[in-house]
């Protein structure tokens, strides 16, 4: 591997200034903005490694596909190529889509929610092909347009094209060190469950003069989310507890052994506390197992400057559950309406929006194997496994249904911001990174 590694240290600049061309593409699936012009990027690039490529059509955006090498063994890597939205672009020290290297870290949307793994991929696959020869195996890659709009296509692509996608282990999107700045990798997404509430009582907004006879539907809403959840942060959805299965014994015990500064975590969160005060053993349980219920936003009536005696005519708010085994979306789905009915509440309007099942991977299967392999080869030591992250995406179609295990292994670490101003990596994660992909077609390769 050494002429492997030598040729990606040689090719730093160059490659540097292709992952800038890259970042510079805006591509934002929530507003329509470079979607066809990045997907058509991604197709090019992958087609100058020698892949054989087709943009295949959905309902929404078009799913990069492409295929190259051949081999016992079959790897899956699954990225997208949409971003989040750089707004609000006025905390950005730099614009979004300029890519900017600042005191070794590269700043831009995207760099690293994904587009800086997308390309970390490519440059190391491509310096294997230069200094190895062929591939020892089979890479298949799905790059998708909607993953931060929550996938609302892939599933049904990964259904059409069940055969197509066949592989021994699935690399994901995204991968990250953990708090103390060690290599890790990641075996599970939760699932997430996304909606609108909504309530109307009036054709307009009126003189807060009638509170006295008219329904608030700002204080009604708040009134049915006071049902949903206790003081003491716990989830309080009528019949919610029946389907959540309690983490064994063993998934306790993986959880207790992994490291947390939980001193460390407060402070680069600003935090002087943890829910309830919880310790770092129960934090470190929670992030991994518990099921959540956030307030993501609520919107009613006038919050502008100064006074203004209004009833507002509608509350409309915004919620997220994110999922453990066995709780899935449609679930969640229904607990929600029937406990709004019971308490009173059947005014309320449920409004669904991305939905996504919880999805893991078992410690031993094969891809974990040959990514803890690449990643004692490159960074020295075992990498931390994590049982799952606390956030979603859709690792469920392509892996759970298609029995493919999946782990999340990349360039990230716990600074990166993403879907936040100043989104940036770490270059040295990124010459990293390139080694651990090329560490991880020899490993699963040879097991």
């Amino acid at each position: 591997m050494q002429k492997f590694y030598e040729y990606l240290d040689a090719h730093r600049e160059q490659n540097l200034a292709e992952l800038q061309r890259y970042l510079r593409q805006p591509s934002i699936a929530a507003q329509n903005i470079g979607m066809t012009e990045m997907a058509q990027l991604a197709q090019e690039r992958l087609q100058a490694r020698g892949f054989q490529t087709r943009l295949i059509p959905t309902k929404g955006y078009p799913v990069v596909y492409a295929e190259l090498g051949d081999g016992p063994r079959t790897l899956l890597i699954y990225d997208h190529y949409d971003v989040q939205p750089p707004e609000p672009l006025e905390l950005w020290e730099t614009p979004a889509f300029e890519p900017t290297v600042r005191e070794g870290n590269l700043y831009a949307r995207g760099v690293a929610d994904n587009k800086g793994d997308q390309m970390c991929r490519m440059q190391a696959i491509e310096a294997w092909l230069a200094t190895l020869g062929p591939l020892p195996l089979k890479i298949k890659w799905v790059i998708e347009g909607e993953e931060e709009i929550g996938s609302p296509n892939l599933e049904a692509f990964v259904h059409e094209n069940k055969d197509l996608l066949k592989a021994d282990g699935c690399l994901w999107e995204f991968g990250t060190r953990n708090e103390l700045d060690q290599f890790s990798l990641t075996l599970g997404l939760k699932g997430i469950a996304y909606f609108e509430l909504r309530l109307r009582q009036m054709e307009s907004d009126v003189h807060s003069g009638a509170a006295p006879v008219l329904q608030n539907p700002v204080w009604r809403l708040v009134w049915a989310l006071n049902t949903l959840k206790s003081p003491d942060n716990r989830i309080t959805l009528d019949g919610y507890w029946d389907h959540v299965r309690p983490p064994t014994p063993e998934e306790l015990a993986w959880a207790d052994s992994l490291p947390f500064d939980a001193e460390q975590a407060k402070a680069f969160l600003g935090v002087k506390e943890f829910v309830n005060n919880m310790d770092a053993k129960a934090a470190n349980r929670a992030m991994f197992y518990d099921p959540t219920l956030t307030i993501c936003g609520i919107d009613a009536g006038y919050i502008g400057e100064g006074s203004k005696t209004v009833l507002p005519k509608e509350a409309r708010c915004k919620l997220d559950f994110r999922l453990v085994p066995n709780l899935t979306p449609e679930i969640v789905r229904d607990l929600l309406r029937k406990h709004l009915d019971r308490h009173g509440f059947s005014d309320i309007e449920i409004i669904g929006f991305s939905s996504e099942h919880w999805a893991r991977t078992q410690p031993d299967a094969l891809m974990v194997q040959a990514a803890r392999r690449a990643g004692q080869a490159v960074y020295g030591y075992d990498p931390l496994l994590y049982p799952t992250s606390g956030g979603s995406g859709p690792m469920y179609p392509l892996s759970t249904m298609l029995n493919i295990p999946a782990v999340c292994a990349g360039i990230g670490y716990q600074g990166v911001r993403a879907h936040a101003p100043n989104e940036h990596i770490r270059l040295n994660d990124y010459w990293l990174g390139q080694k651990f992909i090329g560490e991880l077609i020899k490993a699963l390769a040879e097991i």
